[in-house]
């Protein structure tokens, strides 16, 4: 692998310097796909012990482990090296320390660079979303999100892949599809940042009662049952919040909803199995060894809909097992118990 030498990029005309912060595994696969385009690429790692062992040994042992890193990107533990002459940065920092990462990139950022964040999740002290973050810790960048049905590992594996970038700036959606297009990775755009940040960052909590379901052999009439009541209150919620409802029936609302919540791959779905079979909540966290960002908003939410009077039944009955104790089959016979409710809310006839 190329190791950091030289601060000032070559690029051609088609080539563009671009920094991915975060060494986690969708940063990782991002960066392998902006490298594959011919881009100036450069991942930004908080460990120089691991950004060392990722130049040596060519791939990101703790995060994608046996899949090889493409020659051309530059791994640093050098912030500052990283950003130098980059207008487009990718943030893919998970939300307990996205703030402070900002606040350490924001002196070294160039007016107008592109800033997209790809993280699902909300911060815990202020409800705040990711893009939220951006605008209050900079000044005069241009602000996106990334989301969508993406596991790290299908995507470094080839596997046919879509994605959505969102930003009010046609422009910087328009820059994005771009630099990310690949033969196996397809780019659509949305303007509701809120509407497609906010779903990534629900659908987390529902993988984890899914997985919980899973564990306890329920069945596919189950699982349906919940991801489809789940997105009803995903719906319901987004539109308490003042997104579009209707953002959730695309691929960064039901289609990562489906995903995450039927496939191991998803760190929130396996801590749901591991509750599901008697671990405890702290137990089956440390089992998985990264961070799922369902177990904070779960509570973040909980809290949310109880303040605003939205209807979230899987949402208190997730935070009833995960923090108030209480016994699955309990929360379970609760839930079957509680009022049935119209099906569809939203309707295209007037």
């Amino acid at each position: 692998m190329t190791t950091q030498q030289d601060p000032t990029p070559t690029t051609t005309e088609a080539s563009l310097p671009i920094a991915v912060l975060g060494g986690g595994s969708f940063g990782t696969a991002i960066a392998n796909i902006v490298a594959g385009n011919g881009h100036d690429t450069r991942q930004w790692m908080r460990d120089p012990e691991r950004a060392q062992a990722c130049r040596d040994t060519g791939e990101n042992h703790y995060y994608l482990p046996g899949v090889p890193l493409h020659p051309d990107l530059k791994v640093t533990s050098d912030l500052e090296w990283a950003i130098d002459g980059c207008k487009i940065v990718f943030v893919a920092i998970p939300s307990k320390s996205f703030r402070e990462v900002v606040q350490r990139v924001a002196p070294l950022l160039e007016a107008g660079t592109i800033l997209i964040s790809t993280t699902k999740g909300i911060e815990h002290d202020s409800f705040h979303l990711m893009s939220d973050i951006l605008r209050e810790e900079t000044s005069g960048m241009r602000i996106g999100v990334l989301s969508g049905p993406n596991f790290a590992k299908e995507i470094v594996g080839g596997h046919y892949t879509a994605t959505v970038i969102a930003s009010e700036d046609e422009s910087l959606c328009q820059a994005i599809q771009k630099v990310l297009h690949s033969e196996t990775f397809r780019v659509y755009s949305s303007n509701d940042v809120f509407g497609v940040e906010l779903a990534g960052a629900l659908k987390n909590i529902y993988a984890i009662v899914t997985g919980m379901a899973a564990a306890l052999d329920r069945g596919q009439n189950t699982i349906s049952l919940l991801i489809t009541r789940a997105l009803a209150e995903m719906m319901r919620f987004a539109e308490a919040m003042g997104a579009d409802p209707m953002t959730f029936i695309g691929l960064a609302g039901v289609g990562d909803l489906i995903l995450t919540c039927s496939s191991d791959l998803s760190r929130n779905y396996r801590v749901g199995y591991l509750v599901g079979r008697g671990r405890a909540l702290e137990e089956a966290v440390a089992e998985i060894g990264q961070v799922a960002e369902g177990v904070n908003t779960v509570r973040l939410i909980k809290h949310k809909a109880d303040e605003m009077g939205v209807y979230m039944p899987l949402v208190s009955a997730i935070h009833a097992i995960l923090f108030e104790e209480r016994p699955i089959p309990e929360v379970i016979r609760d839930l079957m118990s509680g009022a049935q409710t119209f099906d569809v809310a939203y309707s295209a006839k007037p």
